[in-house]
């Protein structure tokens, strides 16, 4: 395989097998995750909790989340995806089965405290998901098909948000609301052995010679060694290229969290939109679709027209958060509120995408994929937590006219960031070591 961008037609149906599973398995993981978002006002309502109280739940998990893929992703790199997808898949799959049947036998009493607890668990488990699938998929891509895996990326989210937010709908409209839990338990299992049989870590375990992907470890004498604390600190808390993508998935996590833990009772509350009617399958789906499009269109823009640079895109769409936020939040139409809800998530899912998963691969290289987007996951999950208690607290406290304004000053960072960036390349990064 001399050319790497010229795969045999074998070479390519294999590496389809390989990450098609994965992203079907990443899809179910975000069902048996944003389940929690799409039953909100159920559970408040359920339960008669606060917007605060709601967001105290969110956070435990959030922050568990961002402590859980600091730590797991040297731990992927060294055991590898594919055992850490299946340990997630196995985890996520139990802990939604308990809840779900916790809900059916009347649960009623301490759900703060013991949605914390269970939602902290499941969030433990989830954080295999992200870095278990970079991990795996960094050697089966060439650094210049990456933009396109970003936009792959992108979808395995969208279709993920599909699951759970539009088919969680469809749930809480015509089922008892305990399914949005016990179905993406089932699902995870079905997954779980789906992966065992199909997925391999490496081109060479699956009959396919192993080539250098470009990236900024591929040359590296070591590349096969375990990642250790001397490494992180060398290559990549040292590195000003990492730690700048790093301070912008703080920015992405406050957007896009932001939004998606509080739009379907903004929808409900203000525009009168509830589960199951019209107008929240589209924006639920839309969600799908917004997020599609915008992880093929990065892609595209990222390989194609700036050669492999993913700093120019992401300041695009960071710069495309900031105009749909504020149409947004200035709407009067519910019609136009729940077409806006997939435009906004266009712009942050294909930054989400584009700066998590390629540019980990790109700049972590194939020896710290995993452990780069752990971190990269980890920061962006602490400002997950702040939009849980903090913008619900301030939600209950200012109202629905302050939501999009708190969220838009970490859009307006994460396009600063980027231009410090603007130039900058894998290639550029492995010169410089």
């Amino acid at each position: 395989m001399s050319n790497p961008m010229n795969h045999p037609a074998a070479y390519r149906r294999r590496r389809f097998a390989n990450w098609f599973p994965l992203g079907i398995t990443y899809a179910t993981y975000y069902m048996g995750r944003y389940n929690l978002n799409v039953s909100s006002t159920t559970i408040m309502g359920q339960f008669h909790l606060s917007k605060a109280d709601f967001g105290l739940i969110a956070t435990a998990g959030f922050w568990t989340y961002a402590l859980s893929v600091a730590l797991n992703g040297p731990l992927a790199d060294r055991i590898g995806g594919k055992k850490s997808i299946l340990i997630g898949a196995a985890g996520a799959s139990l802990v939604n089965l308990v809840i779900g049947l916790l809900f059916l036998n009347g649960w009623q009493t301490k759900i703060i405290v013991g949605m914390s607890l269970l939602y902290a668990v499941n969030q433990y488990f989830q954080s295999f998901g992200a870095l278990s699938v970079v991990k795996v998929n960094a050697p089966w891509f060439h650094v210049r098909e990456r933009g396109v895996f970003g936009g792959v990326f992108g979808i395995m989210i969208s279709s993920g948000y599909f699951l759970a937010l539009t088919v969680g709908g469809w749930i809480l409209a015509f089922f008892p609301w305990y399914w949005v839990f016990l179905t993406p338990s089932l699902l995870l299992a079905v997954m779980f052995v789906v992966d065992a049989l199909l997925v391999k870590d490496r081109p060479s375990q699956a009959g396919h010679p192993d080539f250098d992907t470009g990236d900024a470890t591929s040359k590296d004498a070591d590349k096969d060694t375990p990642v250790d604390v001397g490494y992180l600190v060398k290559r990549v808390f040292s590195n000003p290229v990492i730690l700048t993508i790093i301070a912008a998935e703080f920015c992405t996590g406050f957007v896009r969290q932001g939004v998606m833990l509080w739009f379907v009772p903004f929808l409900k509350e203000v525009h009168r939109i509830d589960h199951g009617s019209a107008w929240f399958t589209a924006a639920s789906t839309g969600v799908t679709v917004g997020g599609i499009l915008g992880g093929l269109l990065c892609g595209f823009l990222s390989d194609r027209v700036f050669g492999s640079r993913r700093p120019p895109v992401a300041f695009l769409f960071y710069l495309g958060q900031i105009v749909a936020l504020v149409w947004l939040g200035h709407t009067a139409s519910p019609a136009m509120a729940a077409l806006l809800i997939p435009f906004t998530c266009m712009w942050i899912f294909g930054v989400h995408g584009m700066l998590s998963a390629t540019s980990a691969m790109d700049f972590g290289g194939t020896k710290a994929a995993a452990t780069v987007t752990g971190i990269c996951d980890g920061v962006q999950y602490l400002a997950s937590g702040l939009t849980g208690f903090v913008l619900g607290g301030a939600l209950d406290r200012f109202g629905w006219t302050a939501w999009t304004w708190m969220i838009i000053p970490f859009s307006v960072a994460g396009a600063l960031l980027m231009t410090r960036l603007w130039h900058e390349t894998p290639l550029r990064a492995r010169g410089a070591h």
